[in-house]
């Protein structure tokens, strides 16, 4: 049985409750969407529909990683706050211009936040 990305996203506030250093995560793509797992658990999904699709790539990159092929997956180390980020990610909805300035918000925190920037801008 399918989970419910309601039920998923429950689950994603108890681990990002929980301290801890850099937590494992799988991101799997089916089909019909793609997962972000924890502990073999659920954490998010998206669909595979255009907007799901755009989530995915999104999520992806906030993690760091390559989206894989339908049928494959992907293994990494992130921080907390990074999987914060990510899971906010595959829940906005894209195509609305308001989300726009949050996605960039947490792309560039998520990328800080993983190291991808060796130094910080001022200007």
């Amino acid at each position: 049985m399918a989970i419910s990305r309601r039920k998923a996203q429950d689950y994603a506030e108890q681990v990002l409750n929980r301290p801890g250093g850099e937590k494992p995560v799988t991101l799997r793509r089916t089909k019909s969407g793609v997962t972000l797992l924890h502990e073999g658990r659920a954490l998010t999904k998206t669909h595979a529909s255009g907007v799901g699709e755009m989530q995915a790539k999104l999520m992806a990159m906030a993690l760091g990683v390559e989206l894989p092929d339908v049928g494959g997956s992907v293994e990494t180390r992130v921080p907390s706050g990074v999987l914060y980020r990510a899971v906010a990610v595959s829940s906005l909805d894209v195509r609305r211009p308001e989300a726009q300035a949050v996605l960039g918000q947490l792309m560039s925190t998520a990328a800080m936040q993983r190291g991808a920037f060796n130094t910080l801008e001022i200007g």
